[in-house]
């Protein structure tokens, strides 16, 4: 998905950086002073593409384009199995892995939701983000479900299929305990993030969402969902969190918490 959120930490007076509070303040589309000059620059043309493309009324949430797309991922899905008649259990065990993902961040929204995707864009603004993104996330299931994709898995079926939905469960629980981390402290208290979820990694969420949709790639295991991962991972999470560092090295505290954390996997990233 998305995952805009930037921080905006402010520093407290009590405590140690390792029972810091946590706050995340929303993604406003301001680039940091810090950030560098590339970042910056792509920054700047995604916040336009994404919020203001083509100009004129703004008619939608950017949370509605989000979850017309998680609404119809079911019926979608379901409706390719039967359209397909493919009722293996590769389809059905993919059928429940995305299909319940899109229901858990649907939980999510209407639990405790992300202010960044309550604000109004474009038409043209919804529709980029659609296409861009949004949209491809249904082809993952229509190359399974159709027989396009005939995946040949490294280890037998079942093993395999474990593993997927082993990862997509995790990264679910990751990526829910984290956002609710955040919103729950941001109600009582802005502040680095470095306790809970954050403790050892400083973007778990993204982290959760890479593993559930990574989940769904070695499910379906052909090329073109990987190449989709890596235009939004590198493209689009790589840059907000590039930017959300920058923002982050402005606090004293940051230099301290940035020697025992990781992006996203220690020791690895």
């Amino acid at each position: 998905m998305f995952s805009m959120q930037t921080f905006c930490p402010r520093t407290g007076s009590h405590g140690n950086i390792g029972k810091a509070n946590v706050a995340i303040a929303t993604f406003s589309g301001t680039i940091p002073a810090k950030a560098p000059a590339w970042a910056a620059k792509i920054g700047r043309v995604r916040n336009y593409l994404l919020n203001d493309f083509g100009g004129g009324p703004r008619p939608w949430k950017l949370a509605w384009v989000i979850n017309f797309q998680k609404l119809g991922t079911l019926p979608i899905l379901a409706g390719s199995i039967a359209w397909y008649h493919n009722k293996s259990v590769a389809a059905w065990i993919y059928l429940a892995m995305h299909g319940a993902s899109c229901l858990v961040w649907l939980v999510k929204d209407l639990a405790f939701p992300d202010p960044n995707f309550q604000k109004r864009i474009t038409i043209g603004a919804g529709i980029a983000s659609f296409v861009s993104v949004l949209g491809w996330y249904w082809v993952f299931g229509w190359l399974l479900i159709s027989g396009v994709a005939h995946p040949t898995y490294p280890v037998p079926a079942y093993p395999w299929f474990c593993l997927c939905i082993s990862i997509c469960i995790l990264g679910n629980v990751v990526m829910i305990a984290s956002d609710a981390q955040k919103y729950f402290t941001l109600r009582l208290k802005r502040a680095l993030i470095t306790d809970g979820m954050y403790r050892f990694i400083r973007h778990p969420n993204y982290l959760g969402e890479m593993m559930v949709y990574g989940s769904f790639a070695l499910m379906v295991w052909h090329w073109l969902p990987f190449v989709v991962l890596a235009w939004v991972w590198g493209g689009m999470f790589a840059l907000n969190i590039t930017l959300k560092e920058a923002s982050l090295s402005r606090y004293p505290k940051f230099a301290q918490y940035k020697k025992h954390s990781w992006w996203l996997l220690p020791p690895l990233i």
